[in-house]
């Protein structure tokens, strides 16, 4: 009993990989409604037991008016939407199919710019990043003191021998 609840979770991700899929060509080449657009199907969360599916999608233009639109379409389609995924899937219960936005990319395009303003701004501050004054260095004098000290090193080593 114990091998058949291990497999029902990976069967859940396979049969919501499968439904992303078929709904992703369903919307592109069997679906008329004008209120729908471009739409990607950007992840399926299914129930564990398959009665409710969340359908989630973006957009090519993610204004307010055209996000109410396409989800009014899809949601409205859905049951054509569920009939059609009943000819291509083969399971027992067919999910109940709700539509939900999908900002997680906006949001992301969001975090990376303020991201990028944060790091000029810093860029602006950080005392590293300008560049230091040069200094004028006297190369024979600091050739000098090198030597002096190797030359300590080595009288030092001729002590430690001798003892």
């Amino acid at each position: 009993m114990a091998k058949h609840s291990k497999s029902i979770p990976k069967r859940g991700l396979r049969v919501a990989d499968q439904i992303q899929k078929d709904l992703s060509e369903l919307i592109a080449f069997e679906l008329k409604d004008p209120r729908v657009g471009m739409v990607t199907i950007s992840e399926v969360q299914l129930t564990p037991d398959y009665a409710h599916a969340k359908v989630y999608f973006t957009l090519l233009k993610d204004g307010v008016e055209e996000v109410k639109q396409t989800q009014e379409g899809l949601n409205k389609a859905s049951g054509y939407l569920r009939n059609m995924l009943g000819k291509r899937l083969h399971i027992h219960t067919l999910p109940a199919l709700h539509f939900v936005h999908d900002t997680s990319t906006v949001r992301g395009l969001q975090m990376s710019a303020l991201i990028d303003q944060a790091n000029a701004t810093r860029s602006k501050d950080d005392p590293e990043s300008n560049p230091a004054p040069e200094v004028d260095v006297d190369l024979d004098q600091s050739q000098d003191q090198d030597q002096d000290q190797d030359s300590d090193a080595g009288d030092d080593a001729d002590k430690a021998n001798k003892a």
